[in-house]
């Protein structure tokens, strides 16, 4: 056998282990969701699927209102992806193609923002919120996230690499304003890195516990991540109900993931053959 039969293999090797170890977590919430509370601490533990997984759903959609809180929490995360996507790739145009006064300035305090911690903006956010009477509303869960510093740097990077100056200077030449420009030769040529953002945006605000539980003031509005924390009881708490309201809240970014991550390569793969 070659060298190079020998180095393929053990690239193999070391990607399928990595699968199995990123999967392992996902397989063992399936066994934990599908078993009972009991057999989930016996011993030797069960490694198997069980056979309780639509009873332990049942008990999570007679504890909590599941869809209620799935459709809040949809309504949210696809209310600030959609913002997100826009005014952080209209702000890394400007910054990756546009020369203006204070423009290195203004890019430097954006980074900056970076190594300020989350957990300091949560009170002056709160104030001004509470200022605006937004407390407890969807207003609340999507404006104060329409635009962050990850995204413009993450885009910024990306459309100076993936957006030729020839084609600002034709679209120029054309009469092209800066919206047209923005909308007819960056956001084409954007959707890779729009595609990957718009996925790890989604994810975030999916999976935000803190936020909510800070602004959702009014019980029977809660977001899913918040709802399910109410599955666990003072005195004890059901891990086989608590693992399927987990699975049951999984599903959506699972297709959401697969769309998205589809699109992501098809488009990387048509930006290479391009150039």
């Amino acid at each position: 056998m070659s060298i190079e039969r020998v180095r393929t293999a053990v690239g193999h090797v070391v990607l399928m282990l990595g699968v199995v170890v990123s999967l392992f977590p996902f397989y063992w919430m399936v066994v934990m969701a599908s078993n009972t509370t009991p057999d989930i601490f016996s011993y030797p533990p069960k490694l198997l699927i069980g056979s309780h997984l639509f009873e332990n759903m049942g008990k999570v959609l007679d504890n909590i209102d599941f869809f209620g809180s799935m459709l809040l929490t949809l309504i949210a995360s696809l209310g600030v992806t959609v913002l997100v996507l826009f005014f952080d790739s209209l702000a890394a145009f400007a910054f990756a193609k546009y020369q203006f006064p204070g423009r290195n300035l203004l890019f430097g305090i954006l980074l900056a923002t970076f190594m300020i911690p989350t957990q300091l903006s949560l009170v002056p956010q709160f104030v001004v919120l509470a200022q605006l009477g937004w407390i407890g509303s969807l207003k609340a869960l999507i404006i104060p996230g329409a635009a962050n510093a990850f995204g413009i740097f993450w885009m910024r990077q990306y459309a100076k690499g993936a957006i030729p100056d020839e084609l600002i200077a034709a679209a120029k030449v054309d009469g092209a304003g800066f919206f047209r420009q923005y909308l007819t030769v960056g956001l084409p040529v954007l959707r890779p890195g729009l595609a990957f953002l718009g996925i790890f945006t989604f994810i975030n605000v999916w999976n935000d516990y803190l936020w909510p539980l800070i602004v959702m003031t009014d019980p029977n509005r809660l977001t899913l991540q918040v709802a399910l924390d109410q599955l666990n009881g003072i005195y004890g708490t059901d891990y086989s109900m608590v693992m399927a309201g987990a699975l049951m809240s999984v599903i959506p970014l699972i297709g959401v993931f697969l769309i998205g991550a589809r699109s992501f390569i098809a488009d990387l793969a048509a930006g290479a053959m391009k150039f």
